[in-house]
């Protein structure tokens, strides 16, 4: 009998790392130590997802043996096979506006959180008589995540209006110019959802001639240190 519950103790321990832990960690700009908040984490496995929080720090619940995906506009997407869960620090590179662009427009199909993180979106209800709907840490992550996946949303339908075909089809500037040029003038949603096409082009024109009134040290997107 002995013998049994020995090899029934055995097995549990071998079994246990199987489940989902906490693995913690922390995402900065590659080359730096400057943290980057709201940084997506996506276990492409378990599909468990996260956010980063103000100081760069991300919680999910995951296991070894399962692929992170870390995500976040402007930069480019980083990947971390989990082999232990010891704390991690993930290094991120900056990205230009042309690669996100590329990313969002060879994605094969639209982006739709609410049937792919249908279950972000369940948490993320508050319920008037049900007080831990809303003081809960899941309810508050789970509203966290819904905030990033709307304007998510938003900013890939910008990038869709506000297009590098569309915007080098109206004025001359190409490659690095361009990206600026993009950059420094690009419409907000609000903007973008309450003007039609002709009103974008008029808005790309003259955002044109501000942009080459700037002396040419103006025309260049300065780089953004995190605190």
């Amino acid at each position: 009998m002995k013998s049994r519950y020995f090899i029934l103790a055995i097995l549990l321990f071998a079994i246990k790392p199987l489940y989902a832990q906490t693995l913690k960690g922390s995402v900065v700009e590659i080359g730096s130590t400057d943290r980057i908040p709201n940084v997506f984490v996506h276990d492409i496995n378990s599909k468990e997802v996260a956010l980063t929080d103000k100081k760069g720090n991300f919680e999910i619940k995951t296991t070894a043996g399962h692929t992170l995906i870390f995500t976040s506009p402007g930069y480019v997407s980083d990947t971390l096979y989990v082999i232990d869960m010891d704390p991690k620090r993930v290094s991120m590179a900056i990205q230009g506006i042309t690669l996100r662009q590329v990313n969002i427009t060879s994605t094969r199909a639209p982006f739709n959180p609410r049937e792919e993180y249908a279950d972000v979106y369940r948490k993320s209800k508050v319920y008037v008589f049900s007080p831990s709907s809303w003081l809960s840490k899941e309810g508050r992550n789970a509203r966290r995540l819904k905030r990033y996946f709307d304007r998510e949303e938003q900013e890939r339908h910008v990038d869709q209006v506000f297009s590098i075909a569309y915007v080098s089809s109206l004025v001359p500037l190409r490659g690095k110019d361009l990206e600026n040029f993009m950059t420094l003038y690009r419409p907000t949603y609000a903007y973008v959802m309450n003007n039609n096409g002709p009103s974008l082009a008029v808005y790309i024109n003259d955002s044109y001639k501000k942009f080459m009134a700037l002396p040419p040290e103006k025309r260049v997107v300065q780089e953004l240190r995190l605190p």
